[in-house]
């Protein structure tokens, strides 16, 4: 298709005596648009990387989102890619420009010189760091004046992961969290550490004693690790050391070789965790399951076993855990961080990402808080006596989590067995429930 239009723009040039072109002519104005209308916006004349796109890209990168998420959602909000004043191709060259800004080297020392500015504004902030050989961070530990205030009314229980990895510099991040008094997640502390030594964890565990001014936790919580272990044994000999049973769970599934699909098999198992409620109806399930699936020489559970009594909840009964015995919490607590961190996440973008979570957190109570003072929950059932006294002392959550066992003890038969001294003994138990047949 023949699209002349006899434009007249054109840059005209001559040789002059000594060789050299000169120009003669430039006519600038052409009689035609220089692109397609619909292409403009990719002229570089069009494209501008002004001082709010780019301080919007940076808020967003701190929040956790990745370069083409950023740049999607400034499309979509401007009305498409035209609407940018940017290519992606610059979006993602800005990126990759701020990257190597915060990784320059510099990216330890900038987390610390901002940990430096927070305490100067909140005086009670602590942090410590611990330097290699080489003069780098190996390990970094932090917690602001609400976590340690909430530590001292929530601290009965803790529990410490080793989940998330800043794979930019092979740290791994490993928060202290809480349950509050609404059955939320609360954050006592976060510590980046080097490496998953023994040496390692005391140095964070006698870190987070020191900030927390010598206060132990009745339990800990913690995934199966020896060197978390011996650290815990040396830190914390007072506290009682427990295992996540989600966890157990998701590191039993690939023990189970070909009895994975075996539906009798994972009913014992499960069973054995959290399902059997005196010693003796867990030593009896265990020992039948050994026997039934021929595992009295396999190694993992014969070693699963010898610590019993750090997960079996039939062994755990003497002490305070919050409810996090239960493999619903754990597994709950586990996915609550939400963490939208990548193998190039920074430092000081892993610190921004995480304070965001807490702030989520801190947001959730403070509605939870507001709900419980607008008045006593309501009850389905007559509110009696001691319906009443739980309304007023508990928050609704934990209230209906009372309500729940009060209507339980309702529904519950007993039968009179007889006495012995002046000790009376009943059989209790709930009518289609199996297994809840007990002597009081």
């Amino acid at each position: 298709m023949i699209t002349r239009t006899k434009c007249e723009a054109q840059i005209f040039a001559k040789k002059n005596e000594n060789g050299d072109f000169e120009i003669e002519k430039h006519v600038v104005v052409h009689n035609h648009p220089l692109t397609r209308e619909i292409s403009n916006y990719l002229h570089r004349s069009e494209r501008q990387m002004t001082e709010p796109k780019k301080e919007a890209i940076e808020a967003m990168s701190e929040c956790g989102l990745r370069p083409m998420e950023s740049y999607r959602y400034m499309s979509t909000e401007t009305g498409g890619d035209d609407c940018v004043g940017h290519t992606m191709i610059d979006h993602l060259n800005y990126c990759y420009k701020l990257k190597m800004k915060q990784i320059d080297g510099k990216d330890s020392q900038t987390l610390v010189n901002k940990l430096y500015d927070i305490q100067s504004i909140d005086p009670e902030f602590f942090f410590r760091v611990r330097l290699n050989a080489e003069g780098k961070v190996e390990c970094l530990f932090w917690r602001d004046s609400m976590m340690r205030e909430d530590y001292k009314i929530y601290g009965d229980v803790l529990v410490f992961y080793t989940t998330f990895r800043t794979n930019k510099y092979n740290l791994i991040c490993a928060p202290f969290v809480g349950i509050n008094n609404h059955w939320k997640n609360t954050m006592f502390a976060c510590a980046f550490i080097g490496d998953e030594t023994t040496e390692s964890f005391v140095w964070v565990f006698e870190t987070f004693l020191k900030a927390m001014g010598g206060k132990h936790p009745i339990s800990i919580f913690t995934d199966q690790d020896a060197a978390i272990a011996a650290g815990i044994e040396q830190v914390f000999p007072s506290s009682r050391h427990r295992l996540c049973l989600w966890h157990l769970s998701k590191n039993a599934n690939s023990r189970f070789g070909l009895l994975k699909s075996d539906k009798n098999f994972k009913n014992a198992f499960y069973k054995c965790l959290s399902g059997c409620i005196t010693p003796n109806d867990f030593e009896e399930t265990w020992k039948s399951m050994i026997n039934t699936f021929k595992l009295e020489k396999d190694d993992w559970f014969n070693r699963l076993y010898g610590l019993k009594e750090k997960w079996c909840t039939a062994l755990s009964k003497d002490f305070f855990s919050a409810g996090i015995l239960s493999s619903q919490r754990s597994e709950s607590t586990n996915h609550a961080v939400g963490f939208k961190a990548n193998k190039s996440t920074t430092l000081t973008e892993f610190y921004s990402i995480f304070q965001a979570t807490i702030n989520r957190w801190r947001k959730t109570e403070e509605k939870d808080d507001f709900d419980c003072t607008r008045g006593i929950p309501t009850s389905e059932l007559s509110m009696s006596a001691i319906l009443k006294q739980a309304a007023n002392v508990y928050t609704i959550t934990l209230f209906r989590d009372f309500e729940e066992e009060f209507k339980l003890s309702v529904a519950s038969s007993t039968m009179f067995k007889g006495s012995v001294g002046r000790t009376v003994f009943f059989e209790v138990w709930i009518e289609g429930i199996t297994g809840s047949r007990q002597e009081v």
